[in-house]
């Protein structure tokens, strides 16, 4: 039986702007979050810029890339055998409730849009209302940068499990 720990995980449907993808490798190499990201991309995930937004963490980043939202559940739901299944949030600005008020999990999985439209509507509509979470804000501001938004939930994903790996 496989004993193996299943990590946290950020997936990105989508993306577009390579630095806000790079400032995620970075964190993902920070706190052991796996990234995810789902294609289209709107770059290669060579693209300088996205390698310099990440610095040289690329190596140290657990990275996937799917072809599909499909490949992606696929991969989420298999990576460990009898394990139960992996609970996943929507982040975005049309979630019922506050991300703060979850009891996060050691390997729950935050899903986002990208930059200027994000998740797709098919997408959205797999997440039921209490796993749709939404960033308090003010009510005149439309949203917060894709990088900076997955970096507060994961943050506070890692805070409730005790910051696991951390020095």
């Amino acid at each position: 039986m496989n004993t193996q720990k299943r990590r946290p995980a950020i997936v990105l449907v989508h993306p577009e702007i390579p630095p806000n993808t790079g400032n995620l490798i970075r964190v993902s190499a920070a706190t052991g979050f796996e990234l995810h990201l789902v294609r289209p991309l709107g770059f290669d995930v060579d693209d300088r810029s996205l390698r310099r937004a990440g610095l040289d963490y690329h190596d140290q980043a657990f990275l996937q890339v799917h072809d599909n939202w499909e490949a992606c559940l696929a991969t989420l739901a298999g990576d460990i055998a009898h394990a139960p299944p992996r609970r996943l949030f929507a982040m975005t600005t049309k979630g019922s409730r506050p991300y703060h008020e979850v009891q996060f999990q050691a390997d729950d999985v935050i899903v986002l849009g990208c930059e200027t439209k994000g998740l797709p509507a098919e997408v959205l509509a797999t997440f039921d209302n209490n796993h749709r979470l939404r960033i308090p804000m003010r009510p005149d501001i439309r949203s917060l940068n894709l990088a900076n938004s997955a970096s507060i939930v994961v943050f506070e994903i890692w805070r409730q499990n005790g910051f696991i790996g951390a020095v």
